[in-house]
């Protein structure tokens, strides 16, 4: 692939930080167009059209401290809480949410997953300019489609602090047929725990020689062998090597298994769960134990339910499921794919009497069948209509650990051509995974279906597997296509997709 300097690399993830690695984009996109960085200025007030409905939000981004099971650390976070509060509305509202950023650092907020207008997807350099410390930045957009998910910066590394939160926007003609609902975000920590998320990156970056790492402060995940994470290649199955950093601790609603969350309902009851992967750098595998979970729902949209005992989940994916409850005290547990160090998210799932399970409680049914996202089958009414292609792109993702080196289509994003279409094309996408890592690839402004039919956002892409995606042009602007997991599109693996005349 095509080099990447050093120097670029720590621009890109430290501080202003991505800002200002994506302002390479505002600067050279087009035929020898020119954008300074600070171009966009003050978003542009938009309306909501007569009878829609308003939800109203403001967020406070700031730095806070948490209690890890009696670990305190410092980090940032929307409001006093890790995840952030709550958002919620009914798909066809206008959102309307104010950003105060009281952090030392520029940031952003991007709405993951939905299909909203360019100027409010939070990308810097891309779709607005990164709002400066003691600064507010008011995003407005409707959401159209009902479904799990989530909210984060598009800035450096910020992702790998405590800058998360679920958004869950309900349909108005979904039946139910549930009793109660658990939204459930995970994550992987390391922030405040001696080292920062910048500091990590800045060591996997210095990591061309091998002889790089983070001793008792955690960082790249070697295993036992000083290269890529080769110690746990036997749990990373199907996903051979799956992540770089070492974290002390897995997180399931920001609390890990030595203090976990108590989700509350009857023996009996049918129980949905919203399942999101905020984590940076992990897969995990999900399983409650002593059940078995029919999954309805992908990245928002329905699918033919499916039953299971256990299923991977990676960064950026969200799952929604039904489970009927028996009596008692069960383990929710997401498992780290293919993480050395050990160590695991839990929550308790209590309905009766009996003892919590332990931190450390590993239900059979991890043993069990996993499926895999990408192989369910969607409903019907979530599948685009048939059409064949009237447009082709290519999508490699290629890269390295040695030097720490990651793009698409052989060149680090700001050097590699942005993928192009036209406005009203259904574009097909031929994306190819060449490295020996896997990759969750994130498509902004846009779902796209797998040759199944199946719609996503995010998908999980095996090493060397390949996937022929389908989007429909609908949404004009210039958005972006990276690997979700964010040191992997720090080191490179982004690219544009422009819509063109």
């Amino acid at each position: 692939m095509g080099s990447i300097t050093r120097r670029g690399l720590l621009i890109g993830g430290l501080g202003t930080a991505g800002a200002a690695g994506l302002g390479t984009y505002a600067a050279t996109k087009g035929s020898g167009a020119s954008a300074p960085k600070g171009a966009f200025g003050a978003p542009t007030p938009v309306s909501p059209d007569p009878g829609q409905t308003v939800v109203t939000k403001s967020l406070t981004a700031k730095p806070i401290t948490l209690d890890l099971a009696g670990r305190t650390v410092s980090t940032w976070g929307y409001g006093d809480a890790v995840p952030g509060p709550l958002l919620r509305a009914t798909a066809g509202d206008f959102l309307r949410v104010t950003l105060d950023n009281q952090l030392p650092d520029e940031t952003t907020i991007h709405w993951h997953g939905i299909r909203l207008r360019n100027p409010a997807d939070g990308v810097p350099g891309m779709t607005q300019d990164p709002v400066k410390p003691e600064t507010s930045y008011v995003y407005e957009f409707t959401a159209p489609d009902p479904g799990t998910y989530f909210f984060h910066p598009h800035v450096g590394v910020q992702l790998d602090r405590g800058l998360y939160a679920p958004l869950i926007i309900d349909d108005p003609n979904e039946p139910g047929g549930y009793d109660a609902e658990w939204v459930l975000v995970l994550d992987d920590w390391i922030d405040g725990t001696g080292t920062t998320p910048e500091q990590v990156l800045e060591k996997l970056l210095a990591n061309d020689s091998g002889s790089g790492g983070m001793g008792g402060m955690g960082g790249m995940d070697h295993g036992e062998m000083g290269g890529m994470n080769h110690g746990a290649m036997d749990e990373a199955e199907p996903w051979g090597d799956a992540g770089d950093v070492t974290y002390p601790h897995f997180l399931i609603n920001g609390r890990p298994p030595a203090d976990p969350e108590t989700l509350r309902a009857k023996a009996g009851q049918k129980v949905r769960l919203r399942i999101i992967n905020a984590a940076s750098d992990t897969i995990f595998t999900v399983a409650l134990g002593g059940h078995r979970m029919t999954i309805t729902h992908s990245d928002g949209f329905p699918v033919e339910p499916t039953e299971t005992d256990a299923f991977y989940i990676g960064m950026g994916e969200r799952y929604d499921a039904i489970v009927t409850l028996g009596d008692g005290a069960f383990p929710l547990v997401a498992k780290p794919v293919g993480k050395a160090g050990g160590g695991q998210a839990m929550a308790v799932a209590r309905t009766g009497s009996g003892a919590a399970p332990g931190g450390d409680a590993s239900p059979r049914e991890l043993t069990g069948r996993v499926l895999i996202g990408s192989d369910l089958r969607p409903a019907q009414a979530a599948k685009l209509p048939s059409r064949r292609p009237d447009a082709t792109a290519r999508l490699t993702l290629t890269g390295s650990m040695q030097p720490y080196a990651w793009g698409m289509n052989g060149a680090p994003f700001g050097k590699n051509e942005p993928l192009t279409v036209r406005a009203g094309q259904r574009l097909r996408i031929n994306a190819t995974n060449m490295t020996m890592m896997t990759h969750p690839v994130h498509v902004h402004g846009h779902t796209f279906a797998l040759p199944s039919g199946l719609r996503k956002d995010t998908v999980l892409m095996a090493p060397m597997q390949s996937f022929a995606i389908d989007l429909d042009a609908d949404n004009e602007g210039d958005w972006m296509i990276h690997c979700h997991n964010i040191y992997h599109a720090e080191g490179g693996m982004m690219i544009a997709l422009e819509y063109i005349a």
